[in-house]
């Protein structure tokens, strides 16, 4: 099976791609799969990378997107459902429905990425349907590997992106009192556990959550990004109800800059857990924020004056 493909479900999304690009340049072939998949920049003639087009509602193309895999890798995600797209159509019945196909086309390794605090009872409808996605990959594919990133963080990413536009306000407006505790791991380095974990011998955990090098207060984190941009502005508590509040008022949005989910995510803190394969298991060393920050934000003379 070593020239059967690792196939990446969501190969065009921030961590599919990043997967993607990290088994190219190891010289194993990959399927990049997607609703609309395109061919990355980087790639060049003779590069191990075909494309295919499924999704994951469709059980036909999902089907043909598995021909002759050794490995799959489920990155689909969804962070904002939509009319057309719920998080129980993808994250519950198409990751079940992926696992279902692998398990009968004879792939025995499949990787399913969810995210740290999955939890069926939260109050969050994507938390929960995370937890049930696990659950149904895990009852069509008992030995199949759930991981579970920390909040990614690298170059041209949603999450610093953010956090580096707030600089730009007068004050920013904190969670709480921003004492929230994350784990911002860099996506190249779960990339990199990923393609371990998809050819490497079966690890001995069947469930992974990853986090970076460093623990920090969300408010510790806005102080780390506005020191990178020489910017420095008040940090002003605002309570989770208000938060709550102008997540309803902007819900009808059709794509809402804040969300009911995000709100109640900010409010838990994203650590990784006891009792659960890491890094270290993998024999990685994943980065601190610390020492990436300046690799994944503009250096400060390429930015306009504040």
């Amino acid at each position: 099976m070593r020239d059967a493909p690792t196939v990446v479900f969501g190969g065009t999304g921030f961590l599919g791609a990043a997967l993607v690009r990290e088994l190219v340049e190891a010289d194993r072939p990959v399927r990049l799969v997607a609703r609309r998949p395109r061919r990355p920049a980087w790639a060049e003639p003779g590069d191990p990378l075909e494309l295919a087009t499924a999704d994951l509602r469709r059980e036909a193309e999902v089907a043909a997107a598995l021909e002759g895999a050794g490995a799959v890798v489920n990155a689909v995600s969804l962070y904002v459902p939509t009319r057309r797209l719920s998080f129980e159509a993808i994250h519950v019945e198409g990751a079940g429905r992926l696992a279902r196909l692998a398990r009968e086309a004879g792939i025995e390794r499949l990787i399913q990425l969810s995210g740290i605090g999955a939890d069926s009872t939260s109050p969050s409808a994507y938390v929960r349907a995370r937890a049930r996605g696990e659950s149904a990959v895990l009852d069509a594919m008992p030995k199949a590997i759930i991981v579970r990133p920390s909040v990614l963080f690298g170059p041209d990413d949603a999450f610093l992106g953010t956090l580096a536009r707030l600089t730009r306000l007068p004050a920013i407006p904190l969670f709480g009192r921003g004492e929230t505790r994350l784990q911002p791991v860099h996506v190249v380095d779960v990339a990199r556990a990923l393609a371990q974990l998809a050819g490497g011998p079966a690890p001995r955990r069947r469930l992974f959550e990853l986090g970076g090098g460093d623990v920090l207060r969300y408010r510790e984190i806005l102080e780390l990004v506005m020191a990178r941009l020489h910017r420095e502005r008040p940090l002003v508590p605002v309570p989770f109800i208000a938060w709550r509040a102008l997540a309803r008022l902007l819900s009808p949005l059709p794509s809402p800059p804040l969300t009911r989910d995000q709100v109640i995510l900010m409010a838990r803190d994203n650590r990784v857990g006891e009792g659960v394969g890491t890094f270290a298991d993998l024999g990685l060393a994943p980065r601190s924020l610390r020492e990436a920050l300046p690799a994944c934000l503009p250096p400060a003379e390429d930015l306009r004056p504040s």
